[in-house]
């Protein structure tokens, strides 16, 4: 079954993949009209159409059964009409129709009429408002038989179409079942397996758009532990989080590169730790500092020295925030993977994902550990895949000169500025890679082969933008 916000990412990775909105309207209203044509033989057919998409689908239905049927047999009801109409897709199907419109219904005149349900699309919630409220208690109350496209008007509000059939496009949505929608037909409307299976300029519905008035810290507050051998590479995660829209990006890194990584930028907030590496008495400051921060990213520059490890994995043990795990930090998760916690993602490419489990297939040992552990995988290669155990998403954005040191770096910060934004760890995934991706492509525009991981960052508000 599909959420109501995977619809929305279906059409627009429909879109890209080279179907656009007026074909996946006009099969949708193609697919209706035969099978109201086949189970209604006839009859006369009144198509009860609202101000969206879905009134357009039913618009499509109407011109073919027109089409198909005497036109006196057809009639369209629009609910507020013409100019009511808020798409202009279903605008354009509108005024391709021939059959009779009408703007004021009377359901005692309607009793030898199919009565088509297109008021209201998906994602409608709490109570529903005039005139559709008075127009769904008297469909309700008729004796007619009544369809519903695509899901019963009102669905998941606090009252609904009761159809005796729902033909609904692509998939079931949430909340379908025979006792809410009558019988349920299925039709497919042409929308890509690509559009399904990859991510796309959709993912970005996800994005958790700030409220307006929130305050500094309410929009992701992330933590990156790391540095110490290395000390470009947490400050690499640290500049992407910033332009994915994190609000405060903290670090926690060995005194003796502090001072290098704050003057990457006077926004980042830098906690220096006893030392030139991180080891075991550490942990207890780090836990500290991630009970006030949304999120972590744990392993960028951080090394693998023994006490390095230790410490690693204690953390992982402990904390309780959710953590996204890069580079070396992934050696540490690989000795106990038992300790994962569920709000986890790792990034392993396909040689690191081999210190889990030996001789599996990448693809297939990255669904065995995210099934298994409960956790998030994106595994990084030509085309990344996403997985969690139960979905999985593949990425064909990006390109080769993303070879380049500190990629990586700059998908952790990403993906841990999309956690700390309180998205979920496999959404997270999947639009951060599309994100870091396609950003990586908009740079490769300017610099060819001379790109390098900053580039990226600094192309992630074109990606908002573009879209």
């Amino acid at each position: 079954m599909l959420d109501f916000i995977e619809v929305a990412i279906l059409d627009k990775n429909s879109e890209f993949r080279g179907v656009p909105p007026k074909q996946l309207m006009e099969n949708a209203g193609k697919a209706l009209a035969e099978e109201i044509y086949e189970r209604y033989p006839g009859k006369n057919i009144i198509f009860l159409c609202g101000t969206g998409n879905n009134g357009g689908d039913g618009y499509v239905a109407a011109r073919y059964l027109g089409e198909w049927m005497d036109l006196d047999e057809v009639k369209v009801f629009l609910i507020k009409g013409p100019e009511g109409i808020k798409s202009d897709l279903a605008k354009k199907n509108l005024d391709k129709l021939d059959c009779k419109i009408i703007r004021e219904i009377d359901f005692n005149e309607l009793e030898d009429h199919v009565i088509v349900d297109a008021l209201l699309g998906t994602g409608i919630k709490g109570k529903i408002r005039e005139p559709y409220r008075s127009i769904i208690q008297d469909i309700n109350e008729s004796s007619n038989n009544i369809i519903s496209v695509d899901l019963p008007s009102g669905l998941g509000a606090d009252i609904q179409v009761k159809p005796e059939l729902t033909v609904t496009f692509h998939d079931l949505k949430n909340s379908m079942s025979k006792a809410n929608c009558g019988e349920i037909v299925v039709k497919d409307i042409g929308i890509p397996k690509e559009a399904e299976n990859f991510t796309g300029p959709g993912e970005l519905l996800l994005y958790p758009v700030p409220e307006t008035g929130s305050h500094k810290g309410e929009n992701g507050n992330l933590l990156i532990i790391g540095g110490g051998p290395y000390t470009g590479a947490p400050a690499l995660a640290g500049l992407a989080a910033y332009r994915v829209g994190v609000d405060l990006v903290h670090f926690a890194v060995p005194n003796t590169i502090k001072d290098v990584v704050a003057g990457f930028s006077p926004s980042f907030i830098v906690h220096p730790l006893e030392g030139s590496k991180l080891v075991e008495d550490h942990v207890d400051k780090l836990l500290d500092l991630s009970e006030k921060c949304d999120a972590v990213i744990l392993g960028p520059g951080i090394g693998d020295g023994d006490s390095t490890k230790k410490a690693c994995r204690e953390f992982i043990e402990r904390v309780e925030k959710p953590l996204v795990i890069d580079a070396d930090g992934l050696k540490s998760a690989a000795e106990n993977p038992e300790s994962l916690s569920k709000n986890t993602v790792i990034t392993p490419h396909s040689g690191e994902i081999q210190m889990f489990d030996e001789g599996s297939e990448s693809m297939e040992l990255a669904d065995k550990l995210a099934k298994k552990y409960d956790i998030t995988v994106i595994l990084k290669g030509e085309t990344d895949y996403i997985t969690n155990g139960v979905r999985s998403k593949e990425n064909d954005f990006g390109g080769p000169a993303m070879t380049v040191g500190g990629t990586g770096d700059t998908l952790a910060g990403v993906v841990g500025g999309l956690l700390s934004k309180r998205m979920s760890s496999f959404d997270a995934a999947r639009l951060g890679i599309f994100i870091t991706c396609r950003a990586g492509e908009l740079a490769f525009q300017d610099f060819s082969w001379g790109l390098m991981p900053e580039d990226i960052s600094e192309r992630i508000p074109d990606v908002f933008k573009d879209v």
